[in-house]
């Protein structure tokens, strides 16, 4: 019942698009810019291409309009290479025989999946000239790099949680309010500066890179967000 509403919610946020064309991704917008693809699929009413355009530095719409000043919605759906909706991220795009759901975070994507009516969801084919679609590619050329690199990402995460836990108590404590109620507490792990640093510029890496290969768990990739709070 509650993904359900949830879903919903999605798909009320897709407002009409203007039917422009899609431009080409161009090679200097690899970190600004990201673009997948559905195609038809004639068993579910699917006889058009669809594109999702992502614009990670999009302003976000203003009651469903592009903002004053701005020319690209931060999430576009195209349909045979024409605009057919706009959105702020998360959003859910109805396509014929089920939805598209395109989620982000701080790093890049965290969904873009095809969620058809039924059977399980699965993500759209990325660009090959877009980041996700260069590692998609290295991915298929060297399996196992892929693999170690993916693990040692979620090791590095891991890591960072264990970490930025104690240290958010700790900074959580320090508010006059919460002191009075529950007392103050020190995290046991008190690392210098320099390996704080160390371990969130390893963590934004890791975080990037599960996001490319639209990774995505809610405690393997908690302390991403945590970590931008300390």
């Amino acid at each position: 019942m509650f993904t359900q509403l949830q879903h919903s919610r999605l798909l009320r946020r897709a407002k009409p698009g203007d039917g422009s064309a899609l431009q080409d991704l161009r090679w200097w917008q690899l970190l600004t810019r990201t673009q997948f693809f559905l195609d038809p699929d004639e068993h579910t009413g699917r006889t058009a291409p669809f594109t999702v355009d992502v614009r990670f530095l999009a302003a976000e719409l203003e009651g469903g309009k592009i903002a004053a000043g701005a020319h690209h919605a931060p999430v576009a759906l195209y349909r045979d290479g024409r605009q057919l909706q706009i959105a702020n991220p998360p959003v859910a795009f109805a396509v014929p025989g089920g939805a598209i759901e395109v989620a982000t975070s701080m790093y890049g994507l965290t969904r873009m999946h095809h969620v058809p009516d039924s059977g399980q969801p699965r993500a759209l084919r990325p660009h090959p000239r877009s980041l996700e679609g260069r590692r998609a590619r290295f991915s298929k050329d060297h399996p196992r790099t892929s693999r170690a690199i993916g693990a040692a990402a979620i090791l590095v995460l891991l890591a960072g949680l264990v970490v930025m836990l104690p240290q958010l108590a700790e900074m959580i404590t320090t508010v006059e309010v919460v002191a009075a109620r529950v007392g103050t507490f020190t995290s046991p792990i008190q690392l210098p500066t320099w390996a704080n640093t160390a371990l969130l510029i390893a963590g934004a890496l890791a975080a990037t890179e599960r996001a490319l290969t639209l990774r995505n768990h809610w405690l393997i990739d908690a302390d991403t967000t945590w970590a931008s709070l300390l």
